[in-house]
């Protein structure tokens, strides 16, 4: 990392009249992400691939955390990050480069760092710190959870150095519409919508089967749509002293909306308001970062991928909570 002192393009730079809403997203994540906490994570890993290892230096994990995460956030390749870092001023700032002393890591080193990533299932860990960080300061609400899936599709094209489609991914039929991919489930907090729990499957998987990996061990309450119809009656629901006494509030059908009394639709009105929390994380995935079709292939990497993500979306919206509350005295 170089010094924080101030080079003749950040003067320039201070001087325009407005900044950019990528600058702005940068700036504030910056200041969220516990960078010592994650880098402590890497940090046993990383050095200890590279015993006796000649050629150039190691970057500084901070680095390539940095540049890690500008790919999974704007949705870039390898190549694609890096060149973006030099064309871009917010990047280049976020990345704390000055050209002067150091160039940007190149599109191997950053494919050997994620790679590094996968197999230590550090995204997992990392997703891990992140909530322990919520508990620990008091931002996460027990009691109760909601949770949902999203397709992800995947290339369908052949046209590959195998010759084949992702054998991990698979076809699913989503009203008249069939999908080629995976499906990611999640598990949020009832009270705050915070992501708490992160699974993948192919996309043939039902939503139900994943349902018992994705509530904690304190929940009383769990909401889902009507997908999720049947969950308690299933054996690995039904036979766990645990969740086996949870309160499964499954949205009903639309079809069998029309047919009930105002009380009870009501009441389906109000669980469809708390269900509509688990939609926020999903956007932000998908939407901001633009994770709508998977970009490695394997089960494994986009779970770690996923993992990054859903803890990036974490962080945003806690710094959107504390943007929108009123500073106090």
């Amino acid at each position: 990392m170089d010094s924080d002192q101030p080079s003749f393009t950040d003067v320039e730079y201070g001087n325009r009249r407005r900044t950019s809403k990528r600058e702005q997203f940068l700036d504030t994540m910056d200041a969220t992400i516990p960078w010592h906490v994650w880098v402590g994570l890497i940090e046993p890993h990383y050095y200890a691939d590279r015993p006796g290892k000649r050629g150039r230096k190691a970057k500084p994990i901070e680095s390539m955390l940095r540049m890690y995460l500008l790919q999974a956030w704007f949705n870039l390749s390898d190549e694609g990050v890096e060149d973006a870092i030099y064309d871009s001023y917010a990047m280049r700032r976020f990345m704390r480069l000055d050209f002067a002393v150091e160039q940007v890591p190149d599109a191997t080193t950053l494919l050997h760092f994620r790679h590094l990533l996968e197999e230590h299932k550090l995204g997992e860990a990392l997703f891990a710190a992140q909530n322990e960080i919520f508990e620990a300061e008091g931002w996460i609400m027990r009691g109760g959870s909601i949770i949902d899936a999203t397709i992800i599709a995947a290339p369908s094209s052949t046209k590959n150095a195998t010759g084949t489609r992702d054998p991990e991914m698979h076809q699913t039929r989503k009203g008249n519409q069939w999908y080629f991919g995976m499906k990611a489930h999640i598990g949020v907090d009832a009270g705050t919508g915070y992501t708490h729990n992160v699974t993948a499957t192919s996309a043939n998987v039902h939503d139900l089967d994943q349902a018992h990996h994705l509530v904690r061990d304190d929940d009383e309450t769990v909401y889902a749509d009507y997908g999720y119809q049947g969950a308690a009656k299933r054996p690995e629901i039904a036979g766990d002293d645990h969740l086996s006494k949870v309160e499964w509030r499954i949205a009903a059908r639309k079809g069998a909306l029309k047919s009930m009394p105002d009380l009870d639709r009501d009441l389906e009105s109000r669980k469809a308001g708390m269900r509509a929390k688990v939609e926020h994380p999903f956007l932000i995935v998908k939407r901001d970062f633009g994770f709508t079709k998977t970009r490695y292939r394997g089960m494994a990497k986009n779970l770690n991928h996923l993992h990054v993500l859903f803890a990036s979306a974490n962080w945003v919206m806690r710094a959107r909570a504390v943007a929108l509350t009123p500073a106090t005295a």
